[in-house]
């Protein structure tokens, strides 16, 4: 049996279930019709590897046991948080009690610790909630861990302290597939590139939000992390890179494309908002097209939702001061239907291209 990860025998069960629904119409239709030995086999070859799955991986057998674990992800998110938020009140609450020395040890200790306690649990936890609880706790210890240590010796903030909570994030994130840990990894590798470009340039790299171009590179790179680097085990982590990609790409470009002054070029203000706007519209555009031909439906989905906020930011600069309010609203009304005529289009040419390739 090839080795899977948990959320690789998560997507193996859910097909299971898919499948003997599919087979149970086919056979009430009249459509396929197995012998009672072929039934058997199968229902064996299924059973055998749904108990393995859920030997190693505590997985969701059922549509119940599915909805079941939602809430208890939602509960594990909300737990982390909360936990997370205790750890750091009550070191403020009791920091000022100790010396130089224990504050040094304790936030050692409290860092190295949850790291360790994150491993040991998840060697105890089959089912990954309560491990990928501790994660997110150890996470939050050192990141609290750093920023305390650099008040208590006095260290002026630098964005180099973004590297280590993003190299720790990721750890975690690929130990636990941990989407969450991944998405807050992505944000500080995300920042460190735009404060380190802007200090480049001369800025104060706290300042580094107000040239919204500093975020174009990194957004581009996000976006090619999963043609580089393969992510078998962790499917649910390409998503993340290619929506995390694109809004720090596109975002951007909507902000200059309403506010061309905050760019670096030393160009007409209306002719770099207007570059800006077209290559909102060709990039947002062009990023459906590639999410239709290679089925990558987080893809369309943001570049649809990109495509709209850039089409009615342009309708609001144009009419919003010139027209009755119903009658702007209606244009956005017809908009809309025009574009899910567009979609609809779209769709249909899609599906049959994927028809013709499947043939």
């Amino acid at each position: 049996m090839t080795v899977l990860s948990g959320s690789q025998a998560q997507h193996r069960a859910d097909e299971i279930r898919v499948f003997r629904a599919e087979l149970g119409r086919l056979e009430e239709d009249g459509a396929l019709v197995l012998t009672e030995e072929q039934r058997r086999a199968v229902g064996e070859y299924h059973g055998r590897l749904l108990a393995e799955f859920a030997r190693q991986f505590d997985i969701d057998r059922d549509a119940q046991s599915k909805q079941l674990s939602l809430g208890m992800r939602i509960a594990s998110f909300l737990g982390a948080l909360a936990l997370a938020a205790s750890v750091f009140f009550l070191f403020y609450r009791f920091w000022g009690l100790f010396g130089v020395a224990a504050q040094v040890a304790i936030l050692v200790i409290a860092a190295i610790g949850s790291f360790a306690a994150a491993f040991w649990v998840q060697s105890k936890d089959p089912s990954g909630y309560f491990a990928k609880l501790a994660a997110m706790v150890a996470f939050a210890c050192f990141v609290l861990n750093i920023a305390m240590l650099g008040q208590i010796f006095n260290i002026t903030p630098s964005d180099k302290a973004l590297l280590p909570w993003a190299a720790l994030a990721f750890l975690l994130a690929y130990a636990f597939d941990l989407r969450l840990l991944l998405a807050a990894g992505i944000a500080c590798m995300v920042a460190f590139v735009a404060a380190r470009t802007g200090t480049w340039n001369g800025m104060y790299w706290l300042d580094f939000g107000e040239r919204p171009e500093n975020f174009l590179l990194p957004g581009a790179m996000l976006f090619l992390v999963p043609q580089w680097i393969r992510h078998d085990r962790f499917p649910g982590f390409v998503a993340i890179y290619r929506v995390l990609g694109m809004l720090t790409l596109f975002l951007p470009m909507l902000v200059l494309a309403n506010w061309g002054g905050l760019s670096y070029l030393d160009l007409d203000r209306d002719l770099l908002e207007g570059a800006y706007q077209v290559a909102g519209f060709a990039g947002s555009g062009a990023a459906i097209w590639l999410g239709a031909r290679r089925h990558w439906p987080e893809v369309v989905n943001t570049g649809v939702t990109l495509f709209v906020v850039f089409l009615y930011t342009k309708f609001f600069d144009w009419w919003w001061e010139s027209m009755p309010k119903y009658l702007f609203f209606l244009v956005l009304a017809l908009a809309a239907v025009l574009l899910l005529l567009v979609f609809r289009r779209i769709r249909a040419a899609a599906g049959k291209a994927g028809s013709g390739g499947a043939r």
